[in-house]
């Protein structure tokens, strides 16, 4: 029986239920029949009674709400309907759960989960990606997963851990990904994993565009070439060695992600490489992200927007003649 990515979401949010008495679920329409916008949460109200709550439709308040829960030893869940959203809650999420414990030596344990990125006729206001913001503040941890095995093993460690953590699940990837079962064993968070090895040029990525930089890695596999895949899993912290021995093995770098191409995780891979593996470069490195525009709604333009396989192909094969 096959397990979906949003599928693994909602069963990390059950074991962390039943696990620990601390983890509370907070969101708007997360409890009774709805089950959230994408039903991440469906049967848990009935499952855990008084532990998947309701809130108003104020996210600034959902996250102050949790933060307080937290200082008071709780470990709260917090659901945004949408990432784009969370912009309400920046000065919560940045200035209080971000600095509590620099100000006050007191943990603060909360998981802000975002759904994220594009998925056709979304639009601007329901299709962004933000992990850049989140990853720019000291005391926050940004996790992207883009595996069913890490959207659970990494929901699960992301509760644990005593830092407040941003939590990117992928909508497109919600239905579209699917595992045999869920992982017993699992790689930590803030290390990258080798999803593909190569010889010729490194593709980092993270989230959706793994799927993507795959589906081109066996494009150009035909035309002989090897190309290793290296997916971030976490963009803060970002598991620089990884990259870099990747960057040794193959000599070229291409950086992709789906967020907006001003800063940003890919800039700054290029920034760690360029600075610390110049001399392991054989050409300049490049970058890859959605044009700098807001999302369109049109599914034709959403999918030119945004980075994809035939895009990534032109770019990869451009590295590959320098």
């Amino acid at each position: 029986m096959s397990v979906t990515y949003l599928e693994a979401i909602r069963e990390a949010q059950a074991h962390l239920l039943r696990e620990d008495d601390r983890v509370f679920i907070y969101g708007q329409d997360v409890a009774g029949k709805f089950g959230g916008a994408f039903k991440a949460t469906k049967g848990l109200a009935a499952e855990f009674p008084g532990r998947v709550l309701n809130t108003p439709i104020s996210e600034d308040a959902m996250v102050g709400t949790a933060i307080g829960a937290a200082l008071e030893g709780m470990r709260p869940i917090v659901e945004m309907q949408f990432a784009d959203f969370s912009s309400v809650a920046l000065n919560q999420i940045l200035n209080n759960a971000g600095t509590q414990y620099y100000r006050t030596d007191i943990p603060c344990p909360i998981t802000v989960r975002l759904p994220s990125g594009g998925t056709k006729g979304s639009g601007p206001f329901h299709s962004q990606s933000m992990e850049a913001i989140y990853a720019h503040y000291p005391g926050l941890i940004v996790m992207t997963p883009a595996t069913v095995e890490d959207a659970y093993s990494m929901l699960i460690e992301a509760v644990a851990i005593d830092d407040p953590v941003v939590f990117c699940e992928h909508k497109y990837l919600y239905y579209h990904l699917k595992a045999d079962a869920l992982p017993s064993e699992a790689l930590p968070a803030g290390k990258a994993r080798i999803v593909r090895p190569g010889r010729d040029l490194s593709i980092v990525t993270y989230s959706v565009m793994v799927h993507e930089a795959l589906a081109v890695a066996e494009q150009l596999r035909a035309e002989g070439y090897e190309i290793e895949v290296v997916d971030l899993r976490t963009v803060k912290p970002l598991d620089t060695d990884t990259v870099l021995a990747s960057v040794a093995r193959t000599g070229r770098l291409l950086c992709v992600g789906e967020s907006f191409p001003w800063g940003g995780a890919t800039a700054e891979v290029i920034a760690r490489v360029a600075t610390e593996g110049f001399h392991l470069l054989d050409a300049a490195p490049a970058r890859l992200n959605a044009k700098d525009t807001p999302i369109p709604y049109h599914p034709n333009l959403w999918a030119e927007h945004r980075p994809n396989a035939k895009s990534i192909g032109q770019k990869a094969r451009q590295l590959l003649r320098e």
